[in-house]
């Protein structure tokens, strides 16, 4: 069976990487165009699929447009009996709709739950116990397409979204290895989505300031649930602090939701409205991640 792959960040090495072990034929790998990034954004940085597929002589496709003439007329060249596509772009029907055994998508949830663009993100920021991985046929709107297969997995108190991202990402790369056995002896039946869904939107800034006029339950995976990346900021003696770490502890204090106290001279509480968090992890802004004592200790200095 012949493969074309599409992918760009880590996320989808391991999938592409355990096809390839596998000894499946990937006649064609679809990533980003090189970007310009580093000291000055003067040099090109290859995504980590290019890198990969380079390393290991998987011919290479990088198309600014997907509907672009040429582009299509080389991808169809390459006869593919099925392309899967993971941590990518949304594609056009030309090009979903190419091979015969179709194109599907892994997705970092159990859909219909968590369609959009941050799923691990907002599945540890709403406070989930579990989530998972789902295999599905692309179709004309984005994450709706007939499920193939899942896979779930526990979501522990301590996750970060980079630690599920890290779990999930082999997870995942096992669940496409074994979409991709189902399909090729036609062993899986497509299933229609059922069930609540709910939206895991794009993040922006602005979506990561931390509201503390809540329990500090969820505040706590608010900020776990945007770290490494972005990070959940707040205000502190007018400096935006992001925080990447923090511990939390439900009290029976009655300080105002918001407000901080140093302990120590060297921990940072902040309070919601059943408790506090402790920060471990911050970056003031305009500086590097340190800790809380270092920057406390700078602050006296």
């Amino acid at each position: 069976m012949r493969i074309v792959f599409m992918g760009t960040p880590d996320f989808a090495v391991a999938s592409l990487d355990i096809l390839v072990k596998n000894g499946y034929n990937i006649v064609g790998v679809i990533t980003a165009p090189d970007k310009f990034g580093g000291r000055g954004m003067k040099q090109l940085i290859q995504s980590p699929i290019k890198s990969y597929a380079i390393e290991h002589g998987l011919k290479v496709l990088q198309p600014e447009k997907f509907k672009n003439t040429e582009f299509i007329d080389e991808l169809r060249n390459l006869n593919a009996d099925l392309q899967v596509v993971v941590a990518f772009r949304m594609l056009p029907e030309v090009v979903w709709s190419m091979p015969p055994k179709g194109t599907f998508n892994l997705h970092g949830s159990l859909l219909p739950k968590y369609r959009g663009a941050a799923p691990i993100n907002w599945a540890i920021m709403n406070g989930e116990k579990t989530t998972g991985v789902t295999t599905f046929f692309l179709n004309h709107e984005i994450d709706t397409g007939n499920i193939l297969l899942k896979q779930e997995l526990t979501i522990e108190d301590d996750d970060t979204a980079g630690s599920l991202h890290d779990k999930l990402m082999l997870v995942g790369a096992e669940l496409v290895l074994k979409t991709v056995k189902g399909i090729e002896e036609n062993t899986i039946v497509p299933q229609l989505q059922s069930g609540e869904s709910c939206p895991a939107p794009k993040i922006f800034h602005e979506t990561c300031k931390i509201n503390w006029n809540q329990p500090v339950e969820k505040i706590y995976d608010f900020i776990r649930g945007l770290s490494p990346y972005p990070g959940a900021w707040t205000t502190f003696n007018g400096l935006q602090l992001k925080i990447y770490a923090a511990d939390k502890h439900v009290t029976d204090k009655s300080e105002k939701a918001g407000e901080f106290e140093i302990a120590n001279k060297k921990e940072l509480k902040i309070f919601g409205e059943n408790g506090y968090v402790n920060l471990k992890i911050i970056q003031p802004e305009g500086k590097k991640r340190m800790t809380v004592a270092d920057f406390l200790n700078g602050l006296q200095n």
